[in-house]
């Protein structure tokens, strides 16, 4: 494994000791499985502050992958980053981050508001003047008095320079097996990539994606093996596929890690 990608979570694990032991660990640790399809030498990690409009927190990594100063995002906080955030993504990100606060709060009980996982996309400007396309995981870390998620610890990962593909964002509970079962998915681009995959067969593809055996998968989700093969026969008719390499494709091309 990337020697990169184990400082990356040293660091944030040395800073931030507190989450050792609690389901944020377990949360930021689910990333791991994502080295073989997420370049981990472009990643980096933030504590974002919401009441704040701050960031607790900025990895070293964030200067070597897009060459923006550390210093200025933790003094200036949200305004140094929305400067370099697309003008055609910046509204659209805005939303996003409304329809998933709405979700949270009127579709997930509060008692399973710390074992959620959000994930996003968007373009961002690095030093060089170009725009590159990051995928963010966050896991939240501290919640108001109406339990609503305002700190949170979060991944990002460049994926692609001068590609403008779709903005997906997905929220995701982590469950007793320590798998994620998708919430909610939604693709906010103008033009959608034609899909009519269920929520569940969304988790079985982005695990079959992961190489995991039917059984595998059916013990992760609790559903049983022969669900999971009609899963897969459903999601291959659906999409067309034959491939492992098609299915991974298809899982970066929509944010499904």
């Amino acid at each position: 494994m990337n020697t990169k990608y184990h400082d990356l979570y040293k660091e944030i694990f040395e800073t931030f000791r507190e989450y050792e032991g609690t389901v944020i660990e377990d949360q930021i640790n689910k990333l791991r499985e994502f080295d073989s399809f997420l370049p981990p030498s472009q990643s980096f990690f933030i504590v974002s502050n919401t009441t704040k409009n701050s960031f607790e927190f900025v990895s070293e990594n964030f200067e070597v992958v897009l060459g923006l100063e550390i210093d200025r995002m933790i003094n200036e906080g949200i305004n140094y980053w929305f400067s370099f955030i697309h003008p055609e993504d910046l509204e659209i990100w805005l939303n996003i981050m409304a329809d998933l606060m709405l979700f949270t709060m009127t579709e997930v009980s509060p008692e399973e508001r710390p074992l959620l996982h959000y994930t996003w996309s968007f373009r961002v400007k690095n030093k060089k003047g170009v725009y590159v396309k990051i995928l963010e995981h966050q896991t939240p870390t501290f919640f108001d008095e109406h339990v609503k998620p305002v700190m949170g610890v979060a991944q990002l990962t460049v994926l692609e320079e001068n590609q403008h593909s779709p903005m997906v964002a997905t929220v995701k509970k982590l469950n007793a097996n320590k798998e994620y079962e998708t919430l909610f998915y939604k693709n906010y681009s103008q033009k959608l990539i034609a899909t009519d995959l269920s929520n569940r067969e969304l988790d079985v593809l982005r695990l079959l994606a992961l190489n995991k055996t039917s059984k595998e998968i059916g013990n992760q989700l609790f559903i049983s093996s022969h669900t999971v093969d009609g899963h897969r026969r459903k999601i291959l008719k659906k999409l067309d596929f034959s491939k492992t390499n098609e299915l991974v494709s298809y899982c970066m091309k929509n944010q499904l890690f």
